[in-house]
């Protein structure tokens, strides 16, 4: 397998995926509404091209010489345009003679339909995978790391020291960073024992939001509190940032976070907790652990 083809290339999620892939000697196809957005690259490792997910053609174009899918989507709140362009993408694959395609799903996703349209979505786009006759993994991921560097969460944190997050006092989560998705799934394209495969996965440590608080404590030299913030709270909050209004649509991103948060919370036992020493054994993966990850960013007060 030497060239694969990425959808979601741009962005927090495909720029350290197609990172991961060189590293390992892939070449890369990366497929984007944007093709101009990979001029920092060299064009002999990153071929950049455009693609429609709804114009199948037009994945068959892209498809063309290439030996796995590794793709990162974006929610969308209709679990019949997820269907659409799972069945689309991997059709056009399956015609070209794809032989494996792996799909992060950027979220936990259960055994069943929820209710949750994103959620379900996830699961059409699974269930496309499953019946295109390709081999293929699932990478069902749980909270990133990341999500602390965005504009809604990391001001808190570096002028308020504070944690703020829609997750209960109660909530266990294997926060993970985006680099050890892309790993992940880079690894799930090169093992052969891995054919129709849906994994959980998360950081090195389960830990609850004072937890979290407490190793942000601990790097930065200075108290961090955890503050739990009500879903609802925590999405208008965010709208209001973006749109200057607390009020949002349920079909919209904001909706989105302040369902699944508040989905979440509800389960128990937890089920963003998992344990991931099996599979970092098996798969020769070395984790980022918290600690470490905040080392990498920067919380100064501004």
């Amino acid at each position: 397998m030497n060239k694969i083809l990425v959808y979601g290339a741009t962005g927090d999620q495909g720029l350290p995926l197609i990172d991961e892939l060189l590293k390992n000697g892939y070449k890369v196809r990366a497929a984007s509404r944007n093709p101009d957005d990979f001029n920092a690259y060299n064009p002999n490792d990153v071929e950049a091209v455009k693609a429609d997910l709804f114009d199948i053609e037009s994945l068959r174009n892209v498809s063309k010489d290439i030996d796995g899918i590794a793709m990162n989507l974006p929610f969308v709140f209709d679990k019949e345009i997820a269907k659409t362009w799972g069945e689309n993408i991997t059709k056009a694959g399956s015609d070209e003679g794809i032989k494996k395609i792996v799909f992060n799903t950027s979220c936990y996703v259960a055994p069943n339909d929820n209710g949750l349209a994103a959620h379900d979505g996830r699961r059409a786009i699974e269930k496309a995978m499953e019946e295109s006759g390709m081999e293929y993994v699932v990478i069902r991921s749980m909270v990133f790391m990341d999500n602390l560097t965005r504009f809604w969460s990391k001001p808190s944190i570096t002028n308020n020291d504070t944690f703020a997050y829609p997750c209960s006092p109660e909530l266990k989560i294997s926060w993970v960073c985006l680099e050890d998705v892309a790993k992940f799934m880079v690894a799930s394209l090169s093992s052969s024992s891995l054919k129709a495969d849906k994994i959980y996965v998360g950081g090195p440590e389960i830990l609850l939001g004072n937890e979290v608080a407490e190793r942000f404590s601990k790097t930065l030299g200075r108290e961090i509190q955890f503050k739990s913030l009500e879903p609802q709270n925590f999405a208008g909050a965010m709208s209001k940032l973006v749109t200057g209004s607390e009020i949002y649509e349920d079909q919209s991103i904001y909706g989105g976070m302040a369902a699944f948060y508040s989905w979440y919370n509800q389960q128990s036992p937890s089920p963003l907790a998992v344990d991931m020493e099996p599979l970092y054994q098996a798969l020769n993966i070395k984790p980022i652990y918290f600690e470490d990850w905040i080392k990498n960013h920067n919380w100064d007060k501004v």
